[in-house]
């Protein structure tokens, strides 16, 4: 099975093919291939999670990896992102060994599930609940086809169902792009905000202070709803950062409003729900670059306030940096930078001349002006 033609099932041969591609390292332009992919098909979308399920079972398999170690590079969790390899036969056989494995296991699965049916009465589809840490990220295709993105330090909760498709977004921000399904509405619920889409692509971000609504691609419409704190979404631990910014359900409040691509819309917390129609501004390209940068392991700002990025630098990393100074605070920063890199971004402000940097300890560096 480690040959394409091999395959089966053709939505199944390109589902692997992509998996393998990416296991390389996506280029910007397969990352969007993949993600139109998915999104053309709900059968696309359910053929990628079975074979991810399947990849993840096994890992899990001590006694089937033993055996595949020789030729297959399984995936490590934390390991950084490679350039794109040369697509060679030998390079990428050893990766579609192991994909081929998981076709055929995830065919097992798919036969005893089927089995299963026949045994147990169905049931309605069990939430899912992911979640990032600080410096985090995480991407998840959906059964239905719609891709998640995960920014650092971000939880949710999908509920996919017959009739609807909804996300609670509990902290942090995620991408969405959402797969055709005029049937079945998608709604992400934050902090108060529900956003609505069929098919399109989104972004949002719960802070402490507000909700953040981008739309990279097609329309969504976006209203204020009544706030009710589901019974169970995450642990005691950590409850409390979550109440005031909870998930929300229930009826929207007064008229929604319309944003197409490269529009934006903030909602201030906490507010009650409002008859007043949101400001919705168009960014430039820049803008949107730098506030999707996360999806690319970087960041990117184009004359931002120090503050605002040393609060960015501080989500990622476990050094934290303090701006000492209030003189400093508005100084504007640009340029592009590894997310995880704040020791080469402390040495560069360093070497600017006009900052000094202070270690209090192992964990965290002050910045404060040059005198």
């Amino acid at each position: 099975m480690t040959e394409a033609s091999d395959y089966e099932d053709p939505i199944e041969e390109v589902a692997a093919n992509w998996l393998t591609a990416r296991a390389e390292g996506f280029s910007s332009a397969q990352k969007r291939d993949f993600d139109r992919w998915c999104r053309a098909d709900p059968r696309h979308g359910a053929a990628v999670a079975r074979l991810e399920a399947a990849c993840a079972l096994l890992e899990k398999m001590p006694l089937v990896r033993a055996e595949l170690l020789p030729v297959v590079e399984f995936p490590a969790p934390l390991r950084a992102p490679r350039a794109p390899a040369p697509a060679t036969r030998r390079i990428l056989t050893p990766l579609r060994v192991a994909v081929g494995v998981a076709v055929g296991l995830a065919a097992g699965l798919a036969l005893a599930f089927a089995g299963a049916r026949w045994l147990t009465p169905p049931n309605p589809a069990a939430d899912q609940i992911f979640a990032t840490s600080a410096g985090g990220y995480e991407r998840v295709v959906l059964a239905d086809g719609s891709v998640l993105e995960l920014n650092a330090d971000t939880r949710l909760r999908v509920s996919l169902d017959p009739r609807e498709r909804r996300v609670d977004l509990a902290a942090g921000e995620a991408h969405f792009t959402v797969a055709p399904d005029p049937a079945r509405p998608f709604t992400v619920s934050a902090g108060g905000v529900a956003v609505r889409a069929v098919g399109t692509a989104f972004n949002v971000r719960l802070a402490t202070t507000a909700v953040e609504v981008l739309v990279t691609e097609g329309k969504v419409s976006v209203a204020e709803v009544e706030r009710v704190v589901p019974n169970a979404l995450s642990s005691s631990a950590g409850r409390s950062r979550d109440e005031r910014n909870a998930p929300t359900v229930g009826r929207t409040s007064g008229s929604p409003t319309f944003l197409t691509a490269n529009e934006r819309t903030v909602f201030t917390l906490p507010s009650a729900p409002s008859n007043a129609a949101p400001t919705v501004e168009k960014i430039a390209a820049d803008a949107l670059r730098e506030a999707l940068s996360w999806q690319e392991r970087k960041l990117v700002f184009s004359e931002t306030p120090l503050r605002d990025v040393v609060a960015q630098f501080n989500r990622r990393n476990r050094l934290q940096l303090v701006v000492g100074d209030p003189s400093i605070a508005e100084r504007p920063v640009g340029g592009t930078f590894a997310a995880d890199n704040v020791e080469g971004f402390v040495r560069l402000l360093e070497g600017s001349g006009a900052i000094t940097v202070e270690r209090g300890d192992e964990l965290t560096v002050v910045l404060k002006a040059m005198r």
